[in-house]
């Protein structure tokens, strides 16, 4: 059958891969038949507390095979899924639920009793699926256009925000990036990012897809991840740039074999162009996939592996059955050697924001630099700026909104920071831009030194490889590693708030 719905996605793999292997815990496997007859539990229970079509359901579970039944039950119940990460505290889940109305929350018996004690009605509460009776459940109907998830932002800039995806969006999500990756019933990809994040739930709806499998990752900690990559086989791996730069220099540092591994992908920022450099020693024959997306369109680009080396670090282009612009707002769309804002057309393009109506409309809105092509079919505004080569390939810039103005020059963040981690002296980077009264802003780095690295001899590096006005005025040294989001990424506006106060320019060495 052609899946519609994110439960026949599932459903499509029990006549013939019943008996094979779905999902991989550190104690525990579940084959895909024993994942349908536990899914079928949660959806009856979840019918018994009056869950109805189109209600919500937030899910928080440690990451694992239990996790997984019930985000497969939710769906199969047909309600919407919403899976917020473990991390998250009782107030912002509390947040959550109050904002989609939630009808019952699927979590912890711990992150229960905070919930109760907060005051949330325990007749809104399921805190264990462990006792549950197998038993068969009939689907409950749904179709393409309804909504099947709602993805809440971490919430490190202000409020959470859920973007509300269909069917329709997360199937072909799952279909296009299938198709780039060449993945295969005979892949086993090892989940280390949260399925709360879209980048992590497509590795999920994928092998769904396929009929692969998925190896559960619970400790994101790179020691711990090479030992599964080797235990268990595993042929693709995910990640986002703060965890593959430990990866790498962990891999370059003591040098391992996997043989298994075919593919490895990137997204959620720009990987440092020295880590870039040491990917393809480090994993072998292994492809390299450098993506970028954002959670309004679930992925927009890739950079094909056989251009890798000769395209280190660009986004590539437009993922199958996307179309993706570079605008030059007021002028027209952007050509070889120029840049603009990248929006994203096409059936990714999700249904806005859950409840904010304004929100939406100013996210993902017709374009008028594109209407002679498009007329006026809405489009997601990344606010990301891109530049595209001479070839058409795509180069991330900054974002919008975080380009520092500085001395009449705009400089992105990010060029500042892998600047940075090409000294070998810092692990951890964030670079951000703060108010001065004679330059507009002045360029400020917080870094995570590594052992014996000092900064002094980090200023002393900006200062040979950066023009004067690209210098930082301090540089901010952080005692340990710095803060992550729910989804790896690193809380850079956390680590900026605390940097503010002694953002006062040190002496020159």
């Amino acid at each position: 059958m052609i899946a519609e719905t994110l439960h026949e996605l599932f459903a499509a793999n029990l006549p013939k891969h019943a008996e094979k292997v779905f999902l991989i815990d550190p104690a525990r496997e579940a084959t895909y038949a024993e994942v349908d007859a536990r899914a079928g539990a949660v959806a009856a229970q979840l019918v018994a507390h009056g869950v109805r079509p189109g209600d919500r359901v937030l899910v928080q579970v440690r990451k694992g095979i239990t996790e997984v039944e019930a985000l497969l039950g939710v769906t199969r119940a047909g309600a919407v899924l919403v899976d917020i990460s473990t991390a998250w505290t009782a107030g912002q889940v509390r947040f959550v639920a109050e904002d989609c109305e939630a009808s019952l929350l699927v979590v912890e018996p711990a992150m229960a009793r905070m919930l109760v004690a907060s005051g949330l009605d325990p007749a809104r509460i399921l805190s264990t699926l462990a006792d549950l009776p197998d038993q068969t459940f009939e689907p409950l109907p749904r179709y393409p256009d309804d909504l099947a998830a709602i993805i809440y932002t971490s919430g490190s800039t202000g409020k959470p925000k859920g973007v509300m995806l269909s069917h329709a969006n997360v199937l072909q999500g799952a279909r296009s990036v299938a198709e780039y990756l060449d993945l295969a019933e005979a892949d086993r990809v090892l989940s280390v990012l949260p399925y709360s994040f879209d980048y992590g739930f497509n590795q999920l709806t994928t092998m769904m897809l396929v009929g692969g499998s998925v190896v559960h990752q619970p400790v994101p900690m790179a020691s711990e991840i090479v030992r599964s990559l080797e235990r268990h086989a595993v042929t693709g791996l995910a990640a986002v740039p703060p965890l593959w730069i430990q990866l790498v220099r962990l891999l370059a540092a003591t040098p391992t074999p996997l043989p298994a591994l075919r593919y490895v992908t990137n997204s959620g920022g720009t990987i440092p162009r020295n880590i870039l450099e040491l990917m393809s020693h480090t994993f072998g024959k292994a492809q390299i996939y450098l993506m970028y997306g954002l959670t309004e369109a679930f992925r927009s680009t890739y950079l094909a592996p056989e251009r890798f080396t000769a395209k280190m670090g660009s986004i590539g282009r437009a993922i199958p059955g996307a179309d993706v612009f570079v605008i030059r707002h007021g002028e027209g769309v952007a050509g070889p050697g120029e840049q603009g804002e990248l929006v994203h057309r096409g059936p990714l393009v999700s249904q806005g924001y859950w409840n904010l109506p304004e929100a939406t409309a100013e996210k993902i809105r017709p374009c008028p630099e594109l209407f002679g092509l498009i007329g006026d079919e809405p489009v997601v505004y990344s606010g990301d700026i891109i530049r595209i080569d001479e070839d058409g390939d795509m180069w991330f810039v900054g974002r919008n909104d975080a380009l520092i103005k500085t001395s009449g020059y705009r400089v992105s963040p990010d060029e500042v920071e892998d600047l940075v981690h090409r000294s070998g002296l810092a692990a951890d980077v964030v670079a951000f831009g703060l108010p001065d009264e004679m330059l507009g802003q002045s360029v400020q780095v917080a870094v995570t030194l590594l052992g014996g690295a000092t900064r002094e001899a980090l200023m002393a590096h900006c200062r040979t490889v950066m023009p004067a006005y690209m210098v930082p005025q301090r540089i901010h040294v952080w005692p340990n590693d710095m803060p992550r989001t729910a989804s790896g990424k690193l809380a850079r506006p956390e680590v900026i708030r605390a940097c503010q106060p002694a953002a006062a320019p040190l002496p020159a060495p």
